[in-house]
């Protein structure tokens, strides 16, 4: 990855505020990291990862900044002989207490007739995953993993107990609402993360008159910007088709009438 792309993802990253602030969803209590001045990014070979990746590099950049913890270890493999059972994300020391971090970083569309609350609504660009289906995931498997007892031997050499280890996740979220419903009323999540709207095929030619861009996936953490080649409406159509038939719903970029905004467009 260029490394502009890689400082414009960092900051894209640093903008993004928590899905949730003060209360707790699914007894999950999130991570607030301090403030911080920070905004290089420089780590040598991050620009290779994946994107789920390069958020946690990212992360533990941003914690490395923090006077009030330290980063024991990033990345802990659970293994049972040669079968990975599975990772923590990091474990930190903070002034009071250990604390097991798990890093979460998605993208969300809200569908009004997915689910009957505010939480299931939101579900992945390809349906293939949901908000709740990874707040299960968090609470019944990588959460757990902490107090399996395959970890406890980890923990022993770094020193660490479970009992005096706390949990947090610092789940982060860029939220795309549908064009024609833009007005929800959000009373769990964090209103701040809506970062766009999605369209189907069919309304496109209402931003006929637009210029538009497809970024790779490794750059959706990023703002819109205007160092870019933007396609008129007939050659974004011609990148967009192949992957809309594939059943995929690309992150594109719009510029009109002097605005830029992020939306997907959906093949269902």
């Amino acid at each position: 990855m260029e490394k502009d792309n890689l400082q414009r993802n960092f900051e894209g990253y640093l903008s993004t505020p928590r899905l949730w602030q003060n209360a707790e969803i699914y007894g999950l209590q999130q991570c607030v990291l301090s403030k911080t001045s920070l905004r290089n990014f420089s780590v040598i070979n991050a620009g290779n990862l994946r994107l789920g990746k390069l958020v946690e590099q990212f992360v533990f950049h941003q914690l490395s900044d923090d006077d009030s913890c330290s980063i024991i270890a990033e990345n802990i493999q659970v293994q049972d002989g040669k079968r990975t059972i599975g990772e923590l994300d990091a474990l930190l020391m903070t002034e009071s207490r250990p604390v097991h971090l798990e890093i979460i970083y998605k993208f969300y569309l809200y569908d009004p007739e997915e689910g009957p609350t505010e939480l299931s609504h939101w579900i992945g660009p390809n349906r293939k995953d949901s908000l709740l289906q990874k707040l299960d995931k968090l609470k019944e498997k990588q959460l757990p993993l902490l107090y399996h007892p395959k970890t406890q031997s980890l923990l022993d050499d770094l020193g660490l107990s479970t009992s005096e280890t706390i949990q947090q996740v610092l789940f982060k979220a860029q939220l795309f609402l549908p064009l024609d419903h833009q007005n929800i009323e959000f009373n769990q999540l964090n209103p701040a993360c809506v970062k766009g709207f999605y369209v189907k095929m069919d309304n496109l030619e209402l931003f006929k008159t637009g210029q538009f861009f497809i970024p790779e996936k490794i750059n959706w953490l990023m703002d819109v910007h205007d160092d870019v080649k933007w396609m008129n409406y007939d050659n974004f159509l011609l990148k967009l088709n192949p992957l809309t038939n594939k059943k995929l719903a690309p992150l594109c970029w719009l510029k009109q009438h002097g605005k830029y905004s992020k939306f997907y467009v959906v093949w269902w």
